[in-house]
């Protein structure tokens, strides 16, 4: 009887994951992946589907036209972000840009000013079901495309206790509807969600993997 040694079954399996990893997104991982965001948060998601990036920043300022509605405002803004790459951009290269808006009652919810806005913010959202819309733009040389994802958050009655706690520890100035899903005040105040919770914190995963397995890179 010829017996097998076990021993031999880790480098295997490395090998099949590593010719796997090759498959997955291949004509993407060809290219010099940029990521045009600060956001600790979406390095941390798009660093989730295993592919390599860089990030590189550009301050562009996030004003849109008053006639804008809903998710044409992220839309807008995410290819904003990325247009300003356009001129510089060498033919290997493939950006990535994102904007989030939280909407509620027809009314857009930005980053709060100060700590004072934020809390005022979570008092609108507190008891609320509101929309939370991230936009993707992803853009070559020859090729750009822009798509968005909606998740429903629905949230507790947040006591004010709850609200200056969180404000004054984490500190949210630079999150849209001045709160992190990831964060303690996401583990106490959102009841339920309908849709993606990555959308949520950002960058909605499952689109983006989509988007980047048709991109014409």
């Amino acid at each position: 009887m010829n017996w097998i040694s076990f021993s031999c079954y880790p480098i295997f399996f490395i090998v099949v994951l590593n010719q796997i990893s090759v498959m997955i997104l291949s004509e993407v991982r060809k290219m010099h992946i940029i990521l045009a965001s600060k956001s600790p948060r979406r390095q941390q998601l798009l660093a989730g589907l295993d592919i390599d990036f860089e990030i590189r920043i550009k301050d562009v300022p996030e004003v849109y036209p008053p006639a804008l509605q809903r998710e044409e405002i992220p839309r807008y803004l995410s290819r904003l972000k990325a247009d300003a790459f356009r001129l510089e951009m060498s033919d290997n290269e493939l950006v990535i840009t994102s904007d989030t808006i939280v909407y509620l009652d027809g009314k857009v919810i930005e980053k709060p000013a100060d700590e004072e806005e934020a809390k005022a913010m979570l008092r609108v959202i507190s008891g609320q079901c509101h929309t939370v819309i991230t936009a993707v733009t992803l853009m070559t040389k020859n090729h750009s495309i822009t798509f968005h994802d909606e998740t429903k958050v629905w949230f507790k009655q947040l006591k004010e206790d709850e609200i200056e706690y969180y404000i004054s520890r984490y500190k949210p100035l630079d999150k849209a509807g001045a709160y992190g899903v990831q964060e303690f005040i996401g583990y106490i105040g959102v009841q339920r969600m309908e849709g993606s919770y990555f959308n949520v914190m950002g960058l909605p995963l499952h689109r983006l993997y989509e988007e980047l397995e048709k991109f014409p890179c």
